[in-house]
């Protein structure tokens, strides 16, 4: 059974207003006849969707919001939230594209006040991709070298409107896209689908808490080293590392993702 992450769901452009004095130069976009490349393993990463900063000495990958900009010099991965609209933004999709149950009422995250996406038919995803698609072509066109999809698993939150196999599909479509823009792709959490990753055309994973809830093994199983962490607890982060240290890239931050220096800020490694 998946368990619901911490911090799956973030705001698309939280990280704008930093990304501007803190993103430094640009890095050469990919091209579509580029080969994906996925990130660096066992490398130092910093988790920067609440706000683009400096990256600390001896960060290899960063992610970052995909309205910001890339770390001049290092692995940038192009966070996107493609299977939920944004906070109060259900006007700037068609209303059939919003999960709806039976009594016509949106379907929400209700953590983040997110409605869900409605990817039950090709022909939505493929209208739905109509907006994301250009999402994931601006990620290659501002220098990242991969996209991490958030919302991969919306369909444990629809009460049963969604399925496995309406996530894959649409899965499926974002890796095409971004296979085509020389983009690598990773998987957000959604451990229980790891195993289809070759057949999802996922290159990479990105997991919050797999050290907190024993979860790690799950996507190593499937994505060996190639596997991201994050954690948010100290406890998580010990967990981690006395199991995958050696292994993975692993990294502790905030709840809020916070900027350094911000007063929330926290951001720890193994």
């Amino acid at each position: 059974m998946s368990r619901m992450p911490v911090l799956s769901r973030k705001k698309l452009g939280i990280a704008a207003a930093c990304a501007a004095a803190l993103a430094g130069t640009l890095l050469v976009p990919a091209t579509a006849s580029a080969d994906p490349i996925a990130p660096p393993t066992h490398a130092g990463v910093d988790y920067q969707i609440g706000g683009a900063y400096t990256p600390p000495e001896g960060v290899q990958i960063v992610i970052r919001d995909h309205g910001a900009s890339p770390a001049a010099g290092l692995y940038n991965v192009c966070y996107v939230n493609t299977f939920q609209a944004q906070p109060g933004a259900e006007s700037e999709w068609d209303a059939d594209l919003l999960l709806r149950d039976a009594s016509g009422n949106i379907v929400y995250d209700t953590e983040w006040k997110e409605a869900l996406l409605d990817i039950r038919s090709a022909e939505k995803r493929e209208r739905i991709m109509a907006k994301v698609g250009p999402w994931i072509d601006g990620c290659r066109d501002h220098g990242f070298q991969a996209i991490e999809p958030d919302n991969y698993d919306s369909y444990l939150r629809s009460g049963g409107l969604l399925s496995t196999t309406d996530a894959q599909e649409f899965i499926k479509l974002q890796s095409a896209r971004a296979h085509n823009d020389g983009l690598a792709i990773g998987q957000k959490n959604t451990a229980e689908l790891a195993a289809n990753r070759v057949a999802n055309g996922l290159d990479f994973a990105v997991s919050e808490e797999c050290g907190q809830y024993v979860e790690c093994g799950d996507y190593t199983a499937a994505f060996g080293d190639n596997v991201i962490v994050i954690e948010y607890t100290d406890t998580g982060l010990a967990d981690a590392c006395a199991g995958w240290g050696d292994m993975l890239s692993i990294v502790q931050r905030d709840v809020q993702v916070s900027p350094a220096g911000s007063p929330e800020y926290v951001r720890q490694t193994c």
